[in-house]
């Protein structure tokens, strides 16, 4: 039995190396996807204020009637992430209890610009609570149910008088490329070697996110606010849409 495990390791080993060294030989020839998301000439600013990209993600303006402002994006980020990143976030302040920030992360030609959203979570200080697949329902252009990943977060921080307070999370996200949505990393890596191996075509993936924070025991009735904000302001910078809702798969593909 030990010998069977040992044989099917090394044919999948050698399977995942033969696919690397194809995908290396072609990637001077591959052609680049169309993005699922709306991309334009809106700059871009750092953490000092000023201009770093002169194009972003079109992310809206106003919410359910609530304006919002660009949020910096970090120095770690543009010096971590290859030089082809495209991003694009919002804070919308809806309330002093709920101001949640809209992030995309948008790959180029390397694919390296999206890696698995929790290690940056915690590399931020936050620690990963419960983690929950959750189905949320987008109603234009037609209803359909958008796969995503919630994570329920805390971090201890130091308020008035140094006294040590939880601050939780509600942190979701999805993958969107220009014709597909997943909520899953594994899927969207095989996504891409199977179209670049088919069409020679390199998907273009972006990584969505939504992240408010509130008090503790405030969870469920943030992210039911949470759900209602990520209803209404999707179809607003999200080209593709999933399958008809009832009908959810790993991969939703548009039509």
């Amino acid at each position: 039995m030990k010998h069977s495990k040992w044989i099917l390791s090394g044919v999948a080993l050698g399977m995942i190396v033969a696919t690397m060294a194809y995908l290396a030989r072609v990637r001077g020839t591959q052609r680049l996807g169309d993005p699922g998301v709306e991309v334009g000439r809106v700059p871009l600013y750092g953490v000092n204020g000023t201009v770093v990209a002169d194009h972003s993600v079109l992310l809206p303006k106003t919410v359910m009637g609530v304006e919002s402002r660009p949020e910096a994006v970090t120095d770690v980020e543009l010096n971590g992430l290859p030089k082809d990143t495209t991003f694009g976030r919002r804070r919308y302040l809806v309330d002093q209890d709920f101001a949640p920030v809209i992030g995309v992360v948008l790959m180029g030609l390397d694919r390296t610009s999206i890696h698995q959203p929790q290690f940056c979570l915690v590399g931020q200080g936050w620690t990963i609570d419960q983690t929950e697949n959750v189905p949320l329902r987008i109603d234009r252009p037609a209803p359909y149910d958008l796969p995503a990943v919630k994570l329920t977060t805390s971090m201890r921080v130091r308020g008035a008088h140094e006294q040590a307070t939880i601050v939780r999370g509600i942190y979701v996200y999805w993958f969107v490329s220009g014709n597909r949505i997943t909520a899953d990393q594994g899927t969207r890596l095989w996504s891409i070697a199977k179209t670049m191996i088919e069409k020679r075509e390199l998907e273009r993936w972006a990584y969505i996110s939504y992240f408010v924070t509130c008090l503790p025991g405030q969870e469920d009735a943030t992210f039911a606010r949470l759900e209602k904000f990520i209803q209404s302001s999707v179809p607003d910078f999200q080209l593709v849409t999933g399958q008809p809702a009832g009908r959810l798969s790993p991969v939703a593909a548009r039509e």
